[in-house]
Order: structure tokens, then sequence, then C-alpha cells
């Protein structure tokens, strides 16, 4: 958490947040380590319980 209630990202400020996020959200595939985790894990339980 910033000190003054804002935050500094470059990759927001080149925009590259948000192409990754548009790119994900096209292609059902998460950029993100957390995103990737869950996904995995939702494919498994679908496996053994559908």
């Amino acid at each position: 958490m910033s000190k003054y209630g804002f935050s500094f990202s470059l990759s927001r400020l080149l925009g590259i947040a948000q192409t990754k996020q548009k790119n994900a959200r096209a292609t059902g595939i998460p950029t993100t380590k957390s995103s990737m985790e869950r996904k995995i894990g939702r494919s498994i339980l679908k496996m053994f319980f559908k």
C-alpha cells in the first residue's frame, strides 16, 4: 500500500496490463499465477465430480 494513497505501475502506464487483460479474456487463458492455479484447480475438480 502506498504512503500517499496512490500507486505507480509502469506496466499500467505503458498499457501492458490492459493488453494482457484483453488477451486473457479473448483466449480464456489467464496470465496471472493465481488465476492459472484457480483454472487448473477448477478443471481437476470437474474431472472428479462431473
